[in-house]
């Protein structure tokens, strides 16, 4: 194992403790940013407290406040921006958003000082829209997540990509950024998206499950001479949604295993240090179900004897 490319995931409008905080920040009004206030000194101590903790990059994600406007999200991330980088003790942003004119707000004001600052990730730009995206190298360096999504309707088993069409999207977007737009591989992260363990049996004989597909499509892509480079990130608190216990533990479990295929960053809670730390044997073994379920029944029932076993474990809570 070694350490995980942390991107801090505190300042989430989605998560429900630091979405009210701010909401109520920006019900303050137009000095609401510049003016000392209880929220204000929040988001100052999550800024602050995620670098000590550290995490290589803070994220930024607002859309849940522009659902009905998009540009009060696009003002509001300009706002934030401004505060991580005044109290983000220089560790770059992470822009993310799934707006592109949120994002571009966000990498130009990152830009907007005289300051030293680091090279800021934008999470995220797909193939559909990453001509509109990655023009924006040339007027700010930036490295970027590729989101793993596709436009056209998946044709992978059980309505869903399979791995070769995952690998395919990673290689289009590869492509695009290194030969038309400039980007080194190190500064291209690569995201298939995380499907909660708790969901992810499926109902189809021969139908792999989605952690087989993200690890072996992590592999796939880290096996190829040309992207060998790249980085693969994930939002890894979304595999444990929906268990009874145990989250962190799980979440620890899962890493160790995705470290194992080529997974080596991730969209977390930076103090717990995920891959510094080993993670208990029998969450790790669970996790390895996940990995290996690969569409036979053989795998599918090993897997669900295992996850009968964690469920009924966890009346007995530890981390």
């Amino acid at each position: 194992m070694g350490k995980l490319i942390a991107i801090g995931e505190s300042i989430h409008a989605s998560i429900p403790r630091n979405g009210k905080v701010m909401k109520e920040l920006a019900a303050l009004g137009a000095d609401a940013y510049t003016t000392e206030s209880e929220p204000l000194n929040y988001i100052k101590s999550l800024c602050e407290t995620q670098a000590d903790d550290g995490a290589d990059y803070i994220a930024i994600n607002v859309d849940a406040f522009g659902e009905d406007d998009p540009q009060v999200a696009a003002d509001m991330m300009v706002e934030y921006v401004k505060l991580v980088r005044k109290w983000s003790k220089g560790v770059p942003v992470c822009v993310d958003s799934s707006d592109d004119n949120v994002l571009k707000a966000g990498l130009k004001e990152w830009y907007n000082t005289d300051e030293q600052i680091k090279q800021p990730l934008v999470n995220s730009i797909k193939t559909y829209t990453m001509d509109n995206m990655m023009p924006l190298k040339k007027e700010h360096d930036f490295s970027f997540v590729g989101m793993l999504v596709s436009e056209d309707k998946p044709t992978g088993p059980g309505g869903s990509h399979s791995v070769d069409e995952l690998f395919d999207l990673a290689k289009t977007l590869f492509y695009e950024a290194t030969e038309k737009y400039g980007f080194k591989p190190e500064e291209i992260f690569f995201d298939s998206t995380v499907f909660p363990l708790a969901i992810d049996m499926p109902m189809m004989p021969n139908v792999p499950g989605y952690t087989y597909r993200t690890f072996e499509t992590i592999k796939k892509i880290k096996s190829d001479p040309k992207m060998k480079d790249v980085h693969f990130s994930l939002g890894l608190s979304n595999c444990c949604r929906d268990l009874p216990s145990r989250k962190v533990g799980i979440t620890r479990a899962y890493v160790e295993v995705g470290m194992r295929y080529g997974l080596d960053a991730g969209i977390v809670n930076a103090a717990h240090k995920f891959g510094e730390k080993p993670a208990d044997a029998e969450l790790v073994k669970l996790v390895e179900a996940y990995a290996t379920m690969d569409g036979s029944a053989e795998k599918l029932n090993d897997t669900m004897t295992l996850m009968g076993q964690f469920c009924q474990s966890a009346k007995k809570p530890k981390n």
